[in-house]
């Protein structure tokens, strides 16, 4: 028996810190923020363990909370105080996160991401103003003069104008980094286009530039009241069968302007995240979404598994994959767990 190659020489103690592969540090992780303008106290989200919709007068506190950890970097989500079909809250002076970022730009260090879509903001919970589409019975669009029935589907170009207005207003307000996440056809060269028009040309855009149309995020509709009222997001979201046309789209944001690319969810498109990783020399982002920390947390209070490690594990998983950035609910602990605690 021929024993010359042992791996296992490299899985001692005191060598394996030295030839471990890949490392996560505090500092590539992306922690999410919710502030909520309809409430003066902290509300727990029920469906994500650990986290809480926070007002606008706690946002500040709710930052400086994650900064102790060792995460530098937070993402805003807001729920404004009020909705409409065409969610103009969203871009309006003094709205939610609009408020929250002036507050965390003025009175922290931390690296502030906002969220720019619609779906928080609208009366109906879709990611832009609606338009009518005629289908037929057989559900394929038809043209004038045959048998058809009336459905909604977001406008896109006219979601762009919208996507324009918020994203200068979160660049008025102080972030740092802007973040659409709607998938909409050229939204990222509309959104670069209105921030270089407004004088921001130094703020990047990390686009959602990959992001399918999952059974993962129920937990977060919960959390930011946003799941649509009618139907679903599958004719803006990718398929989950798509691993081709995820290239396409993330190449068409990379041409048009974004900074960094972003992948969600995680785990069950590491495939994805893999791929752009080869293909492209831009950072590329992953978002660890809200059901993939939820069925986590699930597991770990049936006591199936040890939700610090497993959390652990996903995430280098994710690292390993080839992302640079990971957005995550378990931002918190895991920096605590990976820096000791101090």
């Amino acid at each position: 028996m021929d024993l010359t190659h042992r791996p296992r020489r490299l899985r001692q103690d005191r060598v394996r810190g030295l030839v471990s592969e890949t490392s996560l540090e505090p500092s590539d992780l992306i922690a999410p923020v919710f502030v909520d303008a309809t409430t003066d106290e902290r509300l727990p989200i029920e469906s994500m363990p650990g986290h809480e919709r926070v007002p606008v007068e706690e946002s500040v506190t709710r930052v400086e909370e994650v900064l102790e950890t060792g995460v530098e970097a937070v993402m805003l989500f807001g729920i404004p105080e009020s909705k409409d079909a065409e969610g103009t809250r969203a871009w309006a002076d003094d709205g939610v996160i609009q408020e929250a970022a002036r507050q965390i730009t003025a009175e922290t260090d931390a690296y502030v991401i906002t969220d720019v879509c619609l779906c928080e903001y609208t009366d109906h919970g879709h990611c832009g103003p609606l338009e009518e589409e005629l289908r037929g019975e057989d559900g394929h669009e038809h043209g004038e003069g045959c048998a058809h029935e009336p459905t909604l589907t977001v406008d896109n170009d006219a979601a762009l104008e919208s996507l324009d207005r918020i994203a200068v207003s979160h660049a008025e307000a102080g972030a740092d980094m802007i973040a659409p996440s709607g998938m909409m056809d050229g939204m990222v060269a509309a959104i670069r286009e209105g921030l270089d028009r407004e004088g921001f040309e130094r703020v990047p855009i990390m686009s959602y530039a990959a992001k399918y149309e999952s059974a993962f995020y129920g937990p977060f509709r919960d959390a930011a009241d946003g799941a649509p009222s009618f139907g679903d997001r599958r004719h803006y979201q990718m398929d989950p069968a798509n691993a081709r046309e995820a290239m396409r789209e993330v190449r068409l944001d990379a041409e048009q302007g974004a900074d960094v690319l972003m992948v969600k969810p995680a785990l069950p498109y590491l495939d994805i995240i893999s791929e752009i990783r080869r293909e492209f020399d831009h950072p590329v982002a992953a978002y660890n979404v809200s059901g993939e920390y939820a069925m986590l947390h699930a597991a770990a209070e049936k006591g199936w598994l040890d939700l610090e490690a497993a959390a652990l594990e996903s995430l280098l998983s994710i690292k390993r994959a080839g992302a640079d950035l990971i957005l995550t609910y378990f931002a918190e602990d895991v920096a605590e767990e990976l820096t000791g605690g101090q």
